[in-house]
């Protein structure tokens, strides 16, 4: 019996609720909306990681960041590490990566955090002595997704790239890319740099920061390109008797807001339900929060940064709108993937998968973006799963997480998992998901209330929220039943101390489910 083929969609920076299929009053995917009628929605989806590497190093490794070792932004994926993709392609799978990898640094900007200029007199050794750790990714193979690299006449990834044999990626943000796409850009146009960028926009009068109305038109920006070289790719492959797994990974709708054409204007922020954080008296900004809100209001935090950022309520709903019109022009090119799949007679033999890296606050609690903050809205992602053999099935309401993502394939394409994966197969007849998500958090630069390098666990079951702060006396937990906008902190209160009590140990249980068991022993000693 012939094992079936995948396709697995990837946005960047989606929030759950940013899809009809999952209750936007406004927004329309009705392609993406298609794969979840005739597939399996799955409604508590979180990640592993809320911030794009050390999450997608999860995806691919089907393991936790404290062990597959990408702990924040800015450390690329050893290759030491076994993707589940390896194993696909070592069963005999044609494996293709087409759109946004991360998984290696794309910014030609140092890091901030490093070892500390020890004392005078005091020897400091050189080289890899300096971490108490030899570390590969610091070796030229890890530059792989740097603008120096693709700089180089020629030059291109080498195969397998983390297992994928056709690898046609794109790097950064917004319209300002690299990578294989700014290649081909310029095979269109003579001078890209010109459509690019704030600086080559179009007129317009929204106020929200990182509202960039893009000169590229629709038909060259990164969405259109993507959904051609997908297609284009499946065309490759479709009289193969091969099985083939094809990994179709979005730029958007992350920041810059920059929908190209039509989809700037698609929606009307007027129509965008107002976050209620800034309607409400129930709620008390903690310390972080107020701390955004002060700054933006005093001009100190750049807007033209990645971490979280105060915003006003208006440019709530322009950030809603725009991010919108991102989506859609992504369901638009879903349609085109999934109706040449159609046309290829590949359909019947095709798992299809939708879900994201994590999500945006998008004005919810005031904020802008994601950072070390763990509300709803940027752990919890969308995951679709349509297997044309089983057809519809109903939503899935129990916990599954990032990790899960590559072990359902595998079990489903019957490869065994590498010895040391941490996640779990959620598409058995006889799966209930996790008891509770684990979610680790650990960033490069300081939050004001958070400390100079937040490192946040969490732990999210059914129905409570519980986080921890390193060097932050005060917790959270919220009870997401009775209090869905996470506005009342219940730590310190003394109704919920034995809720708390009993969610620091299952807390504690999953860290040392997840702690790793690698390298395999070599005897008994």
């Amino acid at each position: 019996m012939r094992r079936p083929n995948f396709i697995l969609f990837v946005t960047d920076q989606q929030r759950a609720d940013f899809l009809g299929c999952y209750g936007h009053p406004v927004l329309k995917t009705p392609n993406i909306d298609a794969i979840s009628a005739r597939g399996m929605q799955f409604n508590r989806f979180y990640v592993t990681s809320p911030v794009c590497m050390p999450n997608r190093a999860s995806l691919m490794t089907c393991r936790m960041p404290s062990s597959h070792g990408v702990w924040t932004n800015g450390v690329p994926l050893n290759k030491d590490n076994v993707t589940f993709v390896e194993l696909l392609r070592d069963a005999g799978y044609q494996t293709a990566l087409i759109g946004k990898s991360h998984l290696q640094t794309f910014a030609p900007v140092p890091p901030h955090i490093g070892p500390a200029v020890p004392e005078q007199g005091v020897h400091a050794a050189a080289g890899p002595l300096r971490q108490a750790r030899r570390s590969a990714p610091l070796a030229q193979d890890y530059d792989l997704e740097q603008p120096a690299f693709w700089a180089q006449p020629g030059s291109g990834l080498p195969k397998p790239f983390y297992g994928f044999d056709h690898a046609d990626i794109l790097t950064g943000h917004g319209d300002r890319l690299g990578g294989n796409y700014a290649r081909w850009l310029r095979t269109k146009v003579e001078n890209p740099e010109s459509l690019m960028g704030a600086g080559n926009q179009l007129p317009h009068d929204y106020t929200c920061p990182q509202a960039v109305r893009t000169a590229v038109p629709e038909e060259l920006y990164s969405t259109s390109y993507i959904a051609e070289q997908a297609t284009g790719w499946l065309g490759e492959v479709k009289e193969s008797e091969a099985p083939f797994f094809l990994m179709v990974s979005f730029p958007d709708p992350h920041h810059p807001f920059n929908p190209p054409g039509k989809y700037w204007e698609m929606y009307d922020p007027a129509d965008m339900r107002s976050p209620a954080a800034f309607s409400t008296n129930a709620w008390v900004p903690p310390n972080y929060v107020a701390d955004a809100i002060r700054s933006r209001a005093e001009g100190v935090n750049p807007s033209h940064g990645f971490l979280s950022l105060a915003c006003r309520e208006q440019e709530a709903r322009e950030a809603r709108a725009l991010t919108c019109g991102m989506i859609t022009m992504i369901d638009d090119a879903v349609g085109q993937v999934l109706g040449v799949l159609d046309d290829n007679g590949q359909a019947d033999d095709t798992i299809v998968i939708f879900t994201s890296d994590h999500g945006d606050h998008l004005g919810d609690h005031q904020l802008l973006f994601k950072g070390p903050e763990q509300y709803e809205q940027i752990t919890r992602v969308p995951m679709l799963w349509a297997d044309p053999t089983i057809g519809a099935q109903p939503d899935f309401d129990g916990i599954g997480q990032t990790h899960d993502i590559g072990m359902s394939i595998l079990a489903r394409a019957k490869v065994a998992p590498a010895y040391g994966m941490q996640g779990r197969s959620l598409v058995a007849a006889d799966s209930v998901g996790r008891e509770a998500a684990l979610i680790q958090y650990d960033q490069q630069d300081g939050v004001s209330g958070l400390g100079e390098h937040p490192r946040v666990h969490t732990l999210r079951n059914a129905r409570w929220r519980l986080s921890i702060f390193d060097g932050v006396s005060e917790g959270e937990l919220f009870d997401l039943d009775t209090d869905p906008d996470e506005f009342t902190n219940l730590w310190d209160d003394p109704s919920a101390a034995r809720t708390k009590s009993t969610l620091l140990e299952q807390m504690v249980r999953l860290q040392i489910a997840v702690a790793d068991r690698l390298p395999l022993p070599t005897g008994m000693a």
